[in-house]
Formats: structure tokens, sequence, C-alpha cells
């Protein structure tokens, strides 16, 4: 089990990007949450097998259709175990 945070900057509020997030982490099973920021960015932490989680990090970096990622932060953190994955 690895657990990352991802910090998504650019224009990715109002383009889908947390709901595509989610449904991709329910399938790959990942655990976890995502939701947007203040200042406009994307924040989500991820937890789960090393592929799995490593899949979404990749995607964080295109985003959906319509997203237009400037740069994406990742820092490796202790997991927590949460249940399922949410959109906050």
């Amino acid at each position: 089990m690895i657990c990352r945070r991802v910090v998504v900057h650019g224009h990715v509020q109002g383009v889908f990007f947390r709901d595509s997030v989610r449904r991709l982490a329910q399938q790959h099973g990942v655990r976890g949450w995502i939701a947007n920021r203040r200042d406009g960015a994307v924040e989500a932490v991820f937890e789960g097998e090393p592929n799995a989680v490593e899949r979404l990090v990749e995607f964080c970096r295109k985003g959906p259709r319509g997203a237009q990622v400037e740069s994406v932060d990742v820092s490796e953190e202790d997991p927590e175990k949460p249940s399922g994955f949410t959109v906050r």
C-alpha cells in the first residue's frame, strides 16, 4: 500500500475533474478523496496498490477533456486506510 497527495493546478475546476478521478479510483480499488481548493486547484489523496495509485497520478497530469493542467505537485504520505473514495 502506498499513499500520495496530489495538488493539480490550472483550469481544473468545472470540467468534471473530481468525478472523473472518483470513477477511475473506484475502477482500480483506490481509496481516498478529492476536493476543489479555494485557490482554483484540485487536491486529492490516493491510497492503494502502487500501480493503481500511479495510474491515478498520471491521469491527474492530463485530466479529463476540458481540463488544462499547468502543474501537478505529488508528495508521499503515510497510509491512513480510508474507506472508499469520496468527493469533498
